[in-house]
Parts: structure tokens; sequence; C-alpha cells
């Protein structure tokens, strides 16, 4: 898989996406994650990437030329599966949107900054809306880290154990169920005693019974979808 992301401030995506299971992941050829200075892209001689909008108002907007230039220098080079704007009023992303993100093979992640973006390149290149939430950040940046993270720890080969990520919460719409390791008694605190039972078929159950009871807990609005 590839993954383009496109940025005023490459800066903020250099540790999240050098560390970890995203590093292991590209060292291994499972992923290539290119970054991308939209200023390089700007014939402005100071590298700007922003105006004010014709509607007025506070705040700048990022310019149109210097992201399309980005976009085709891209696109001209190979096909992409999505063109992604990351943006606080796009689809709320969910672990499904990271399933389906994860069978594509190359995309691009645009990512928002200042005000917003001139509304052509939503209308003519953007192929999809991604927001992580309601709320606003100083930019997208951060954003896209958390989509390329979901997205990668996904792909065959990411992990050294695959089906770890099967198991993860929002997976099955379920939360993951209590987890616990050694040792088996800490200061009169048990490991509920079908863990330690060795029965491998009563322990899944037991398992998908809690992960049941704390999604009806705590996300009950995920059991109504």
């Amino acid at each position: 898989m590839r993954i383009d992301i496109l940025t005023v401030v490459p800066e903020l995506l250099e540790s999240p996406l050098n560390h970890s299971i995203i590093q292991r992941a590209k060292d291994k050829g499972v992923v290539e994650i290119h970054i991308h200075n939209i200023r390089d892209f700007s014939e402005d001689k100071y590298k700007r990437v922003d105006d004010y909008a014709f509607s007025g108002g506070a705040g700048m907007v990022m310019r149109l030329e210097p992201i399309v230039k980005a976009i085709e220098s891209l696109t001209n080079e190979r096909e992409y599966d999505e063109i992604i704007f990351t943006t606080p009023d796009g689809e709320q992303f969910n672990q499904k949107s990271a399933n389906t993100l994860s069978l594509k093979k190359n995309i691009i992640i645009l990512c928002g900054h200042y005000k917003g973006i001139d509304q052509r390149i939503r209308d003519h290149f953007i192929t999809k809306e991604i927001s992580i939430g309601d709320f606003v950040l100083t930019g997208g940046e951060l954003a896209a880290a958390i989509i390329t993270d979901s997205v990668v720890r996904l792909l065959p080969g990411a992990m050294s154990d695959e089906t770890s990520a099967l198991t993860d919460s929002f997976q099955d719409d379920l939360l993951s169920p209590p987890i616990y390791t050694r040792p088996a008694i800490f200061r009169g605190w048990k490991v509920p005693d079908i863990l330690l039972s060795g029965n491998h078929k009563k322990i899944e159950k037991w398992q998908e019974d809690q992960a049941y009871k704390r999604t009806k807990k705590l996300r009950p609005d995920l059991l109504d979808e």
C-alpha cells in the first residue's frame, strides 16, 4: 500500500509515522508513506499557500493552485483509489472506515489547515472527506496520522500477530473484553477463574459476554446500529 500525505506542516507527522508498528511496516515493505510539503508547489516567492476568502470574514484559506499542483503531480504518476480531505465536517472516521481503506492500494490524504481549502478542490479532486470527531484542530495532520495508523495496522504483515487486529475494539461493533496478565492474584485482586481454566471454548464465550456487557454499558449506540 502507498499513502501520500499533503501538508503545510510536515514536521507534525515525523514522530507518529516513524515509530512502532508503522515503522516496522515500512521496514518490511508492507506500506510506503510519503510526506509532501504543499509549500514546495507554491509559485509565490515566499512559498505562501494561504489567501483571504472572497466572502470576507476572519481567517485564511488554503489556496487552490499549490494543492492542485501537488495532487496532479501524484496522479500523473499513478492511479489513486481515494483522495481524502481531513476536515471537521467530513464523514465520521471509525473502525469500519479503517477496514475499508486498508483494502485500497494507493491513497492521498490532504491535511486541512487554516479555515479550510478552496471549495473547487473539494468539488473536483476530493473523493472522500473524513473527520475524526466533532471538534476543530489547528490542522489535519493529527487526523492524517490517526487515519494512517488505523489503516496500516490492519495490513497483512504489519503486526507480528495478525489475528490481534481482528479482536480490537469496534471490529464487531463491540468493545474489547477485560484482559488480565500475571500474577493471577495481586493484593487480593484475582483473575477470573474462567480465564485460568484452560477451557478455550468457555473462555471465548466469557469474552464475548463481557464484550457485550461493556459495550451495552459504555457505548450502547453501537448495539443500536
